[in-house]
């Protein structure tokens, strides 16, 4: 591979025609992409909790949808105005894309007897006429059904809410999703026109991969290229050099379009996780070429002319640039031990994208370089000299206290780690000026949460659910869900067996009780389903053979953690409560529960992994550097930078989302290059013969200001991206640039701090000769 480099050199134009046509071969495959961020790509086809709520919604109607929230300004909904408002937008819901189902309080099917029979109708139909009586009957019915109050209208009777659900097609979803919304935005602004006094929100599964979608968008067109526009400026300004900065530029290209391209001509997509694979391999391009530039700027200094500057530079760069990119895709491999594909991935695609990356920096790099005028650095030498040299000396002077100091800084540091938890709340993802935030928080605050937990029980035999024990069972756990601080609203199928008991004895609310037996439950039942109309069957509610029933609750926008811990109340509750129902089995889902899960174990995994990839990283650094010592050392300055980073989040913060959980791969290939250019670099002073302090002087004065200029850089980049609106890629933005500064520091304070006191030993003159070998 080190013979590939320098045959760059000796024959630069071929070198780059070969690249060049790799790069574009590779890059052709990029038309075949496409993005897809609905739920179904962050979990694996066999994964437990998918496959449970694949069967809900294969065995129930799909919950997938849309939700619009009306608050008319006068603060009553049971007005003629706003009661035919509903019944004109419920109406026109369903020509929604996809939308098979629409709820709302105008069409609620209610129920009512005349003499022997049973009529079930809108509660709103539109041959009644909206008088003040027929109103407050409206009224009075809507605010004390189970099925509506707390749900469709809000129990003060100001806001109100139509529930769409949508059947979707099978793969992507996400655009699916973006037709709906945009369909649904399209009708309500139309729709304002005539009714500049009533308030719209639109909340639900489709709003949010939506906001999602136009979030990652947004971040796309605006704010990468800012951090890209950044960073060219802060490398133009810190190598002095705008044919520098284009040549660096050039492989950054270079490797995302190849990599990319890879990734389409295996037929794949980009999601939330792939998408951000440009911002990563960026970072890592950016180290490696910096390093190949600043050395070889620096043999330039020293007034050796191209060809010979460009071998010195590889030279003493190949070998450190080697280890840094296989110990990066080493760490990123590990990901694969993640239980959500978009992360395993992410570290795939990122893995292969390190290696592109190195390649084209030992190859297409030195290559253009060869081809460039050298740019005069003369008058800077001394200095930059001083500057490195200066600070070697201090830290020389002053490692017995920088240990000490450092070991506080990380104890405590650690300490406060252990404040950190696991808390993703979707909602909080975006900014609080958000359209959608503002609507899912508004629609909590007046009417309900939007995340929605299934329950389905099932009796165990066909039409097991009109059993009386079945039924009371159900009932139990209803009365109990409705206790719940976190839980909002319950939707279950005891509340209509109670109904139509009452209204099938003339009203008399003394009846208001489940069936006392099967047989006049499941004749209940068979007349109530067969008055429904289209669309409106309990499907959402029973299965076919009337085996099992789905409870769904609507519950608070929770975070994770909440959320987890409700399942757990929930499944304690049943397992306390066998014997009321001894054959009956319970399965929760939800697309709430499923993503608070991953995050948990996404996390762990990345715990279990790391302590995994450093010793890995040791183990190659111990082969590649030929010494122990140096090994071990290397754990300190690899792995701080994460304790100390996570250490203050927990200060600040406290809570890890998904965004935050992969943070420390993503930076460990910039912490790794940091470490091992620095210990190359003093190693091969060490086999020249120098002491300690000479060495640690020469690795600052060789390798610390690409280190510098490498850090400024892409904490300068992360900060742009620490400003999105879009609170996972502002977090990783701002997690990523605190890791890779404190990288830095640790790197100048701490590890030449911990050689001076722990590689005294003086090396073999058989390492020296191996060395000028």
């Amino acid at each position: 591979m080190n013979r590939l480099s320098q045959w760059s050199i000796v024959h630069p134009v071929w070198c780059i025609g070969i690249a060049l046509f790799f790069v574009l071969f590779a890059s052709i495959g990029a038309k075949n992409l496409y993005f897809r961020g609905d739920y179904k790509v962050f979990f694996e086809q066999d994964d437990p909790k998918m496959l449970a709520y694949q069967n809900e919604t294969a065995t129930y109607s799909n919950a997938d949808g849309l939700i619009i929230v009306l608050s008319p300004a006068d603060g009553n909904i049971f007005t003629k105005k706003n009661l035919s408002l509903i019944r004109e937008l419920t109406e026109s819901a369903w020509l929604i894309p996809y939308s098979n189902r629409v709820s709302s309080v105008t069409n609620y099917q209610h129920t009512s007897a005349e003499d022997d029979d049973l009529v079930v109708e809108d509660l709103v139909p539109d041959y009644r006429p909206l008088n003040a009586k027929r109103i407050d009957y409206i009224r009075r019915i809507a605010l004390s059904q189970p099925e509506v109050s707390g749900a469709l209208v809000s129990v003060r009777g100001d806001v109100a809410a139509i529930s769409v659900s949508m059947f979707l097609k099978d793969g992507d979803q996400t655009g699916q999703f973006y037709e709906a919304t945009r369909y649904v935005e399209r009708l309500l602004d139309d729709i304002k026109k005539t009714h500049p006094d009533v308030e719209f929100h639109l909340i639900g599964n489709a709003a949010i991969n939506t906001a999602f979608f136009e979030a990652a968008t947004s971040d796309a067109t605006t704010l990468i290229p800012l951090m890209f526009i950044t960073v060219t400026l802060f490398l133009t300004f810190m190598l002095a050099s705008w044919r520098l900065m284009l040549a660096t530029l050039l492989i950054i290209i270079t490797t995302n379009t190849a990599t990319l391209g890879l990734l389409g001509w295996y037929g794949h997509y980009l999601t939330n996780g792939t998408v951000n694979i440009p911002t990563l391999l960026m970072t890592l391009a950016i180290a490696d070429c910096v390093h190949v530039i600043t050395t070889y700027v620096h043999a330039l200094r020293e007034g050796k002319q191209k060809v010979e500057a460009l071998t010195d530079s590889l030279s003493l760069n190949f070998m450190a640039l080697l280890i840094t990119s296989v110990t990066t895709a080493i760490g990123f491999l590990t990901m694969n031990a993640s239980t959500s594909p978009v992360l395993s991935e992410f570290g795939n695609l990122a893995a292969i994208g390190v290696m592109i990356a190195f390649i084209l920096s030992i190859t297409l790099l030195p290559a253009i370089l060869v081809l460039l005028p050298a740019d005069s650095f003369h008058g800077k030498k001394a200095q930059q000299g001083k500057i490195m040299v200066r600070l070697a000396d201090s830290v020389i002077t002053h490692h017995k206290k920088l240990l000490p100091i450092g070991a506080v800084v990380v104890l405590l540091s650690a300490f406060a780690l252990l404040k950190n938890e696991i808390n993703d709340n979707p909602v909080q993802y975006f900014d609080s000026d958000n359209s959608f935030r503002q609507s899912a928080e508004y629609t909590e605050k007046r009417l309900s949460g939007m995340a929605r937990i299934g329950v389905s029980v099932s009796s165990g035999k066909p039409q097991g659910i009109t059993e009386p024990e079945f039924l009371r069972h159900i009932e139990e756990f209803t009365d109990w869900a409705r206790q719940q601080p976190e839980i909002d609203h319950v939707s279950s199928i005891t509340d209509i067996f109670k109904r139509l008991n009452r209204d099938m004895h003339g009203g008399d609310t003394e009846y208001d009780r489940l069936p006392p037996d099967s047989a006049l439950a499941a004749q209940y039942l068979l007349l109530f389903e067969l008055s429904l109309p289209y669309g409106l069957d309990l499907t959402n509610q029973l299965n076919i053979d009337k085996s099992s029933t789905l409870v769904s609750l609507i519950v608070k926008n929770l975070g994770s953690k909440e959320l987890v811990a409700l399942e757990s109340r929930i499944n304690e509750w049943f397992s306390s409560h066998t014997s009321s129902c001894t054959k009956c089995t319970v399965s929760i889902t939800g697309t709430s529960l499923m993503f608070a899960h991953i995050g948990e174990t996404n996390m762990i995994s990345m715990l279990q992994t790391l302590p995994v990839v450093l010793v890995l990283i040791s183990l190659l650094l111990i082969f590649a550097l030929r010494s122990l010592r140096l090994g071990v050392i290397s754990i300190l300055p690899n792995a701080i930078p994460a304790v100390i980073g996570f250490g203050f989040w927990g200060m600040i913060s406290g809570e890890i989302n998904l965004g935050l959980s992969v943070v420390t791969t993503l930076t460990l290939g910039i912490v790794v290059d940091d470490s091992v250019h620095f210990l190359t670099k003093y190693r091969y002073a060490r086999l020249k013969g120098d002491d300690v302090e000479q060495a640690i002087r020469f690795a600052f004065e060789t390798v610390g200001r690409a280190l510098w200029v490498t850090t400024l850089v892409l904490v300068a980049g992360f900060s742009v991206l620490a400003s999105s609106s879009f609170r996972v890629n502002a977090d990783m933005g701002t997690m990523s640039a605190i890791v890779i500064f404190i990288a830095l520091v640790v790197d100048f304070l701490l590890l030449p701090a911990a050689l001076l006191l722990f590689d005294r030993q003086s090396y073999s003159l058989k390492g020296q000769r191996e060395n000028s070998a």
